[in-house]
C-alpha cells in the first residue's frame, strides 16, 4: 500500500490556506486530546496495584470512559450538526476537561476518583470528535479519507508521546504528581486554540450553513443511516472491532507491568507502540481509501489485526512483542478514521458529526460488555485469553464486510469558491 509523491502533492492541491490553517490547528488539538485519553490505559496498572482491583474493578475503569463517550456521542453530534457557530467552544472545553480530570486522578487518592476522571475522559472524547471530525467532512467532501486521516495523525503522535513522556518521568516523580501538572498545559492549550480557530474559521465559506436546522430534519438524516447496506456493515464491523480495542487497552498495561514485569518506561514505551506507525499509515490509508475505495482498505486492516491480537498472547516479552505491537500499531487507530469515512460518505450533509454519534451508539452495548468478557476469561483461563477474544472479534468483523458493495468514492475536487 503505497503512495507517491504525486498523489500526496494532488491531495493538497487547490486547498485554499484558511482550510489548511484550520484542518492544522484542529489536528494539533486532535493530538493533544489523545496525549490525553492515552494515558487512561497507562494508569491501569498503578491504580490496579494500588487499590489492589479485581479483573472486574478493572475492566470497569475502561468501560466507563467507553461507554461515556458513546453514550454522549448521539448528544454531542447533534449539538455540532445543529450549532455549528459553537464549534470553537466545543473543541476548547473538551481540551479542559481533559486537563480536570487528571487533575483528579492526581490528587484524589481513590477508586471512585479514578472512576470520575474515567468518566470525565470519555464526555472529552464525545465533545471532540463529532464537531471536528463533522466540521473537516464538510470542508473537504472530496478529500474527506485525506482530511480525516491527517487529523488522526495527531491523534497518533498524542498516542505515541504521552505514555512514553509520562512513563520516562514516573522514573524519577510520582505518577500522581505527573498527572496533577497536566492541568495548567490544557488550560494554555485550550485558549491558544479558541483564538487561533476564531481567525482562520471559515465554515460559512464553505456553503456549511451555521443555521440551526429542525430536530425532524436531524432525525431523519439519522434514520438514513440506517437504512443504507454500507453504513450498517460498517457499523457493526465498527462494534466488533471495539469490542477487539477496549479489551486488548484494558488489559494490555497489566499483561505488560505484571505477567512480564515491565518498568514504568518500558511499559510506557510499548504503549506508545500501539501507535506510532499509524502516524504514516493513517494518511496513506486516507489516501488509498479516497481512490480505490474504502472497502479496499478495511477488510485487509480487519483480517490484518485479528492474526496480530492473537500473536500478543504468544510471542513472550522479547524484541517478537515489540515487533507486533508495533506493526499493531498500524492499524489500531488508524482504521478508526476509514471507517468512519465510509459512514460519513453515505450521510446526509446536515448529521456529517452525528455519524459519529451513530457509531457509539451502536458501539456502546458491545463495549460495555467486552471489558467484563475479557475480564471473565482472563479469570478463568488466564490473561492471554484477552488477546484471542481480541482476535476472534476481529475475525468476524472481517467476515461481516466482505460482501456488502461500498459507494464509489468521490476523487475529483470541485473547484473552489471565490472567498467572500
Amino acid at each position: 500500500m503505497t503512495v507517491s509523491p504525486s498523489a500526496v502533492r494532488s491531495a493538497f492541491a487547490g486547498i485554499r490556506t484558511p482550510k489548511l490553517a484550520f484542518l492544522g490547528w484542529v489536528t494539533g488539538g486532535h493530538t493533544v486530546v489523545h496525549w490525553y485519553v492515552a494515558l487512561l490505559a497507562f494508569t491501569v496498572p498503578f491504580v490496579e496495584e494500588e487499590f489492589e482491583l479485581s479483573s472486574f474493578q478493572v475492566a470497569a475503569i475502561l468501560t466507563v470512559h467507553m461507554s461515556v463517550s458513546g453514550g454522549f456521542f448521539l448528544l454531542s453530534g447533534y449539538v455540532a450538526d445543529t450549532f455549528r457557530r459553537r464549534g470553537r467552544l466545543i473543541l476548547m472545553s473538551t481540551i479542559v476537561i481533559l486537563g480536570l480530570s487528571y487533575l483528579i486522578l492526581g490528587s484524589i487518592k481513590s477508586y471512585s476518583a479514578v472512576l470520575v476522571a474515567a468518566t470525565l475522559v470519555g464526555v472529552a472524547v464525545a465533545l471532540w470528535h463529532p464537531s471536528a471530525m463533522g466540521s473537516l467532512s464538510l470542508k473537504f467532501p472530496d478529500r474527506r479519507g485525506m482530511a480525516l486521516s491527517v487529523h488522526g495523525v495527531g491523534a497518533s503522535i498524542g498516542d505515541s508521546l504521552g505514555p512514553l513522556v509520562v512513563g520516562a518521568i514516573a522514573m524519577a516523580v510520582s505518577w500522581r504528581i505527573v498527572f496533577q501538572i497536566h492541568f495548567l498545559p490544557a488550560v494554555l492549550f485550550a485558549f491558544v486554540l479558541w483564538n487561533r480557530l476564531g481567525t482562520i474559521d471559515d465554515t460559512e465559506s464553505e456553503g456549511a450553513k451555521a443555521t440551526d436546522q429542525s430536530f425532524e430534519t436531524y432525525v431523519s438524516g439519522i434514520l438514513s443511516i440506517f437504512t443504507n447496506a454500507q453504513a450498517v456493515a460498517v457499523l457493526a464491523s465498527s462494534a466488533l472491532a471495539n469490542m477487539a480495542r477496549v479489551a486488548v487497552l484494558t488489559f494490555i498495561g497489566i499483561y505488560l507491568r505484571d505477567t512480564l514485569s515491565f518498568s514504568s518506561f518500558k511499559l510506557g514505551l510499548y504503549l506508545s507502540l500501539l501507535y506510532v506507525l499509524g502516524i504514516v499509515s493513517q494518511p496513506v490509508m486516507g489516501l488509498v481509501s479516497d481512490r480505490i475505495g474504502r472497502k479496499a482498505v478495511l477488510v485487509p486492516s480487519f483480517a490484518i489485526m485479528a492474526v496480530l491480537y492473537l500473536a500478543i498472547a504468544y510471542s513472550g516479552g522479547g524484541v517478537l512483542l515489540a515487533l507486533v505491537i508495533t506493526a499493531l500499531g498500524a492499524f489500531f487507530y488508524s482504521i478508526l478514521n476509514v471507517t468512519q469515512t465510509a459512514v460519513m460518505d453515505v450521510a446526509d450533509d446536515n448529521v456529517q458529526a452525528s455519524t459519529m454519534g451513530a457509531m457509539g451508539f451502536t458501539s456502546l452495548p458491545f463495549m460495555l460488555g467486552s471489558p467484563f468478557l475479557a475480564g471473565y476469561l482472563v479469570d478463568r483461563y488466564g490473561i492471554e485469553s484477552a488477546f484471542v477474544y481480541a482476535a476472534a472479534a476481529g475475525a468476524l468483523a472481517t467476515v461481516i464486510i466482505v460482501p456488502v458493495r461500498f459507494r464509489k468514492v468521490r476523487t475529483s475536487a470541485p473547484t473552489p469558491p471565490p472567498v467572500g
